[in-house]
């Protein structure tokens, strides 16, 4: 698959999601697809999980807007950046948020096939949103790993 046409898929995701648009960004999966959003150690594998996930996270960020505003590309694989904004609503981090909202670098990572994105890596600095959230980065972490956050210290 040629540069113009991974970042074109891209753009349309980054645009779906933008919306929370969960059935336009399923369009754009292939039905293998894996996303990975390791700030906050989960990983959706096929069309029903990543349905679950986009779901769940708009749940919690239902203003979420991302714009790509760089890349690079190299042997299938195209490295996105820009920035994501998002407000944390909801106690599913075991936190009352502030209500602010969040403005964050972001770096995603695309895969391809068929045409297809394959799988997205969707990272940022979680201290950073809980910062601008207003809730403890400790606490998130404790909700999100457990006793695994504690014995990393």
């Amino acid at each position: 698959m040629n540069a113009h046409r991974m970042l074109e898929l891209a753009q349309a995701l980054a645009a779906a999601k933008s919306r929370q648009d969960v059935p336009a960004a399923l369009k754009l999966c292939h039905p293998d697809m894996t996303l990975e959003a390791p700030p906050f150690g989960t990983a959706a594998h096929g069309p029903a999980e990543n349905e679950r996930a986009l779901t769940r996270f708009f749940a919690s960020f239902p203003d979420y807007d991302v714009t790509l505003e760089g890349h690079a590309v190299g042997d299938g694989t195209l490295i996105c950046w820009g920035t994501v904004k998002m407000t944390m609503t909801g106690e599913r981090f075991g936190v009352t948020p502030g209500g602010r909202r969040a403005e964050l670098p972001v770096f995603i990572q695309f895969s391809f096939k068929d045409d297809l994105i394959a799988s997205e890596l969707f990272s940022f600095d979680l201290s950073e949103l809980c910062a601008q959230s207003d809730v403890s980065t400790d606490a998130v972490r404790r909700t999100l790993f457990g006793d695994l956050a504690r014995a990393r210290r």
